[in-house]
C-alpha cells in the first residue's frame, strides 16, 4: 500500500506545482488539464486549461493536486505537509522559500527537538511544517 497526499487549489494548482518543483528540487510528472479530455464537458470554458490531475515527484515521494471544480474549492486546513532534512541550511531556504508572499505561523528556529523547525501557510494556502532535527542523543 502506498498513500500520498492529494491538495486542491483554487484554479493555480498548476503555478503551485511549478512552485514546488522549483523550490523543493520536485519533478513534475503528470500536468493534465481539463482540456480535450472527457472532463471538459463538465467545467466552463475558462476551466479548459485548469488541472484534472498532477503528479509531482520529490524523490521517492509523491505529491497529487487538481484545482478544484468551479465553486467547490475549502480552505485547506487540519493537515501540514511536513519536511524532514539533515541540513540545516537547507530547511532555512526551503523555509523562506516557502513562506515567501506567505503566512510563517512559528518562525524557523531551534527547538528542544530540533536545529531548526518553522510552520508556514504557503501562498497558496498550503500548510506546511520544516523540520530538521538534531542529532540523536544516546541513553546514559
Amino acid at each position: 500500500m502506498q498513500m500520498n497526499p492529494y491538495l486542491y487549489f483554487d484554479g493555480d494548482c498548476e503555478a503551485a506545482l511549478k512552485f514546488y518543483e522549483n523550490v523543493l528540487g520536485a519533478k513534475i510528472v503528470v500536468l493534465m488539464t481539463h482540456e480535450g479530455t472527457p472532463m471538459a464537458k463538465h467545467v466552463p470554458a475558462e476551466w479548459q486549461t485548469k488541472v484534472l490531475h498532477g503528479r509531482l515527484t520529490i524523490g521517492d515521494q509523491v505529491l497529487m493536486a487538481s484545482d478544484a471544480p468551479p465553486g467547490s474549492y475549502q480552505k485547506q486546513g487540519g493537515f501540514s505537509l511536513s519536511l524532514g532534512f539533515t541540513d540545516a541550511a537547507e530547511a532555512e531556504r526551503v523555509f523562506h522559500a516557502l513562506a515567501e508572499n506567505g503566512t510563517q505561523t512559528m518562525p524557523i528556529a531551534e527547538t528542544f527537538w530540533a536545529v531548526r523547525f518553522g510552520m508556514l501557510v504557503d501562498r497558496f494556502g498550503i500548510p506546511w511544517m520544516v523540520n530538521c532535527e538534531k542529532a540523536a542523543q544516546k541513553a546514559a
